[in-house]
């Protein structure tokens, strides 16, 4: 392990380049350093130590490839320490990037990720609690898109996505310690597989995702259809938001877990956010739109939230921005307030990844939405994939990274609080060994 002198970005792109038009991707590309959204989670708010854990994809001052990274930010003097670089990935491409927990003692616990089966996957355990000085590599193996849940008293769920044939077939895996883990278990293999988010809410485990369809079109996965499913037993019986018990692996395309059909609208589903209200019951942020390719032909992109209230799935629309990989939070608080944080804005690079970050706030349950605050303005690069911490600090709300939407570029680190009305920045470079305090934007 060593130390990085400053908190540098990852810059990515996936999708052939074209000439033909100004959006130079087919899908998406800028800073990536906190990509994607099935990378869950990314940042944990721990109140013993009173710090917000995090992780990143960060690079090299001079080329572009993957350094996995850690570090926290201390609420109480308001500074960050020097990132540790726990490895090189060996790769640009930020499927790769990190995710993070902490388990019940206080260990931090990083999954790096692979990217189908070409490179492998590492799972790091810090040698002592509550910090990111060191870590031991625990396991190499093999996974993608990787959302370990922790749940106090149980152990820990491990849900992700491996590549079989070149599908992606969701599965978990289950663990007392962390070190010795079960055999995978299939929980989705409809026809090309799937993408999820997920979330904890005390004993339990939801998940929402959504489907591909055999049927393609070039550079067009089509990606469709919502699902939700939950366990509250570490994986030994799941059940849909009615309560029913739902016999797995599903392998069917309409299944007892089934949200919402938009496949038959022809509708591309991209998943953000998987939240709980105060009653447990899950909502489920996403954004729908015509096709895969970035630019205006595939417009509408419509925001919306999908709540099960009880008795049945209400889904309700938000906003709308201009790109399918536009990536938010949804933060559900105690008096009421749901509160979305998501670059919904345009940026300076329109259509393509991100925008300029705002705050929407709904206090009827996701019915109506009204924008409260633009978080940034005015900013030379798009803003991209914002996180939200496992029991985020007020002060460090969200987490998210900039970058050139068309070429390659520098990317900054960004956190906000829960208002967003102070946005801070993490040092790009770092002239000491010691603390510094990010900067106000």
């Amino acid at each position: 392990m060593r130390k990085d002198d400053g908190y540098r970005g990852i810059w990515s792109f996936r999708g052939s380049a074209r000439s033909s038009d100004e959006y130079k991707f087919v899908h998406y590309s800028g800073g990536f350093a906190t990509a994607f959204a099935k990378h869950i989670p990314l940042a944990y708010y721990s109140p013993e130590v009173n710090k917000t854990f995090f992780c990143y994809g960060g690079t090299h001052k001079d080329k572009c490839q993957i350094l996995i990274t850690a570090s926290f930010y201390d609420h109480a003097k308001g500074t960050v320490p020097r990132p540790t670089i726990l490895m090189d990935k060996g790769t640009d491409d930020a499927h790769d990037n990190p995710v993070l927990m902490l388990d019940g003692e206080g260990f931090v616990w990083v999954f790096v990720n692979a990217h189908g089966t070409a490179r492998p996957a590492f799972i790091f355990k810090s040698h002592e609690p509550y910090s990111v000085d060191d870590f031991e590599l625990v396991w190499r193996t093999n996974f993608s898109y990787a959302q370990p849940w922790f749940v106090p008293g149980k152990g820990w769920l491990f849900l992700h996505t491996r590549y079989i044939d070149g599908k992606r077939f969701l599965h978990w895996m289950t663990s007392a310690d962390g070190i010795h883990w079960s055999e995978p278990k299939l929980l989705a293999c409809v026809a090309l597989g799937h993408y999820q988010v997920s979330w904890r809410w005390g004993g339990k485990v939801g998940t929402a995702f959504n489907y591909h369809p055999h049927r393609r079109l070039l550079n067009d996965m089509r990606r469709t259809n919502l699902y939700y499913l939950e366990t509250d037993d570490l994986g030994m019986t799941w059940r849909n938001a009615q309560g029913e018990e739902v016999k797995l692996p599903l392998e069917t395309v309409s299944n007892p877990a089934l949200v919402k059909d938009y496949e038959s609208h022809d509708l591309r589903v991209y998943l953000k956010d998987l939240n709980f209200d105060a009653e447990g019951h899950p909502v489920i942020l996403f954004l729908t739109s015509r096709g895969a390719q970035s630019g205006p032909q595939n417009d509408p992109r419509i925001w919306r939230v999908a709540r099960w209230t009880g008795r049945c799935w209400e889904i309700h629309e938000v906003t709308r921005s201009d790109n399918n990989y536009d990536t938010g939070c949804l933060h559900i608080e105690g008096n009421g307030t749901w509160r979305i944080i998501a670059p919904t804005e345009p940026g300076p690079q329109r259509y393509n990844t991100g925008g300029e970050v705002a705050v929407w706030v709904s206090t009827d349950q996701g019915r109506t939405w009204r924008k409260v605050r633009q978080v940034t303005r005015n900013s030379p690069y798009n803003h991209s994939f914002v996180r939200r911490p496992v029991d985020a600090h007020p002060d460090f709300y969200a987490f998210w990274a900039d970058g050139h939407g068309r070429r390659p570029s520098k990317s900054h680190l960004y956190f906000c609080n829960r208002t967003g009305e102070r946005v801070y920045r993490l040092p790009f470079e770092m002239k000491g060994e010691g603390r510094t305090r990010p900067s106000a934007q």
